[in-house]
């Protein structure tokens, strides 16, 4: 079944952007891939249609200005037409036989993906991975917002997924991706799919190579990017959901608050010394202790000597 749109939102991509369009145009299940140049300083659009095989599916545009990764994938989404819309990042790529272990009758379909250093994705073979189990998890709104609780000093991460996801349930429910959020856009547009009754079926098989770099916009958090996110969360609360999501939800939101706060903190700190910094954390009082924690939480992360980078790692277990 030809049915699949990859669309790849690209912002100066120049040196990724052309195997991550040639992966996605490998995949017999793939109709159309869309690529959207955020206003790129560097040559992305000419390296993404150096990548085209000739087959006539892929679609490359050059935005004017730079909007953000939410605006471009809706950019994408509006000019694609396929009955399934894939997500994948400029830096990444895809593994062979990807979308055919992924069921085409769910609202969200995703894999295990696994995150690979930039050296070693050159020379990254599939051979490498562990068997997976077979079958699919399915995931609820509940099961979601606790896999992106962060425990101890590891985050959750099930908000990195890049299911593959039906264009009938978005057009049904009028849903895009909130073009106010840079950070966490994925996770809040899963999230109101799953409040709205999307089927959503994991599988741990890897089929999605994620290169990690330092400079991306998932490994900064701006004080406003953190605020979007924040607001996003609480309007997760305003949807229906069962007791227990509304639980984990709040636990969520509460980590995110408590992220936000220490970015003002530190805001007001680098601003207007640290005075202001300590009246800020104290009004309301409510705010001193999820701050002060941030703080010991960053002094002693500061302590500790850094973990030499592994060459790969999954994000779910198999």
């Amino acid at each position: 079944m030809t049915d699949i749109c990859v669309i790849i939102a690209a912002h100066n991509a120049q040196a990724t952007i052309a195997k991550a369009v040639r992966s996605a145009l490998a995949e017999a299940e793939v109709a159309e891939v869309v690529v959207v140049d955020d206003a790129s300083t560097d040559a992305t659009t000419e390296a993404a249609r150096g990548a085209d095989d000739g087959s006539g599916r892929l679609i490359v545009e050059r935005q004017a200005q730079n909007g953000g990764p939410s605006a471009a994938r809706n950019r994408a989404i509006a000019l694609s037409r396929a009955a399934r819309i894939a997500i994948l990042d400029a830096d990444d790529f895809l593994l062979p036989g990807r979308f055919a272990r992924l069921d085409p009758t769910l609202d969200l379909a995703a894999d295990n993906i696994v995150f690979v250093t930039p050296d070693h994705a050159a020379d990254f073979v599939p051979s490498s991975l562990p068997d997976a189990p077979t079958g699919v998890e399915m995931l609820d709104a509940e099961a979601f917002a606790l896999g992106n609780l962060a425990q101890g000093v590891r985050r959750g991460e099930l908000g990195f997924l890049k299911p593959v996801m039906s264009r009938a349930f978005l057009a049904r429910h009028g849903l895009r991706y909130d073009e106010r959020m840079w950070l966490g856009e994925d996770f809040d547009l899963y999230m109101r799919m799953l409040l709205l009754g999307a089927r959503f079926g994991l599988i741990r098989s890897v089929g999605y190579v994620a290169v990690e770099r330092g400079a991306s916009l998932s490994g900064r958090h701006r004080t406003a990017d953190l605020a979007a996110l924040e607001s996003a969360c609480r309007a997760h609360l305003d949807l229906p959901a069962s007791p227990s999501a509304r639980a984990a939800m709040r636990r969520h939101l509460q980590q995110v608050r408590a992220k936000l706060l220490l970015r003002q903190f530190l805001d007001r700190k680098a601003e207007a010394g640290i005075a202001a910094a300590l009246g800020f954390a104290l009004s309301p009082p409510a705010r001193f202790l999820p701050i002060a924690r941030g703080v010991a939480r960053d002094k002693l992360a500061a302590l500790r000597p850094p973990a030499p980078p592994r060459p790969e790692r999954l994000l779910l277990p198999v």
